[in-house]
């Protein structure tokens, strides 16, 4: 199968390329470098450096009639979209919709649309949430998302595109950059390697922290191969189900790292600032229904998946 897959020079991006190499399917990367490295780029993969918002998309989806979209490529701070809604809209969804123009009459049969369960469902009453909870996103990042899952519907109803959502939790692992969702363990792992004091964002009725559902993106990756041929024209939660608030997720993060590298005992003691725009409270998803209709379910514990990125990390270094 060929696989076109944007933001593939990116953090869960490449980890999907890698995985669909090795599965021996053939795979394009488009990819502006905006956030993504050419380090993280395979080598057996055709790298396109290009804008998803570009009109040269469409010749090379002409040139290279992948059979699949996996569309990773995206604005992925939630502070910045709020900073600036334009921007996001641009990216997230003029330039989906660009992609969308361009597949239709390329013989392109599936979309696989990464969209955010950390963020789409706003401050939810259900929870665990599930996919069935209605979107009320509270920032222009999961406005677009929400947005784009139902320009999706309508390519699959006026052109037959068929289509599957992702909705991720806050994911982590080897090649994070400290931007987006879950860019809290980069962050964390970085200062703490480098000797600086980190920060806590939290709201006022709970200064230990927001609630956050972390997934190691090597699991994620198993959900990008599972929705190759399953979950057609239908959206699922991709995270753990398991609650973490932010200095509980310090916490784990320093004491994996204690293991390996001496850390001053003063690094322990969290700046505390105010949460920002476009922060949520508590984000945790209900995973039930990848579980019974996509195979897939999470392999990695919090603290196996930390072992494993802070293990690249130093490698890294």
């Amino acid at each position: 199968m060929k696989i076109l897959v944007t933001g593939g020079a990116g953090f869960i991006g490449s980890n999907v390329v890698d995985a669909y190499i090795r599965e021996g399917h053939d795979v394009v990367v488009v990819d502006n470098l905006y956030s993504g490295k050419l380090e993280n780029l395979n080598p057996k993969a055709r790298f396109y450096l290009m804008d998803i918002r570009s009109d040269e998309i469409e010749k090379v989806l002409d040139i290279e009639r992948p059979d699949v979209i996996n569309h990773h490529a995206a604005q992925i701070s939630v502070p910045y979209s709020v900073e600036d809604p334009r921007f996001d809209c641009d990216v997230n969804i003029k330039g989906f919709v660009n992609l969308l123009e361009s597949s239709k009459d390329k013989g392109v049969k599936k979309i696989i649309f990464i969209s955010s369960g950390g963020a789409i469902y706003g401050e939810a009453e259900e929870y665990p949430t599930t996919e069935n909870y209605p979107p009320k996103p509270l920032s222009p990042y999961a406005i677009a998302k929400a947005v784009s899952e139902d320009f999706l519907y309508f390519y699959k109803h006026q052109y037959g595109i068929d289509y599957t959502v992702l909705r991720y939790a806050n994911i982590y692992g080897p090649r994070q950059i400290p931007h987006g969702e879950a860019g809290v363990v980069a962050i964390f792992m970085d200062r703490l390697l480098s000797g600086k004091k980190c920060t806590l964002f939290h709201f006022p009725e709970d200064k230990r922290g927001m609630i956050r559902d972390y997934c190691f993106v090597g699991d994620v990756v198993e959900a990008n191969i599972k929705a190759l041929t399953k979950g057609g024209g239908q959206a699922f939660n991709i995270g753990t189900g398991i609650e973490t608030k932010t200095q509980d997720l310090f916490e784990k993060i320093f004491d994996v790292i204690s293991e390996r590298v001496p850390l001053d005992k003063e690094l322990f003691v969290l700046n505390k600032e105010e949460a920002r725009a476009g922060d949520l409270k508590k984000s945790c998803l209900n995973c039930e229904k990848a579980k019974r209709e996509l195979g897939w379910e999470p392999k990695h514990s919090l603290k196996e998946g930390l072992k494993k990125t802070l293990d690249w990390r130093l490698k890294k270094n």
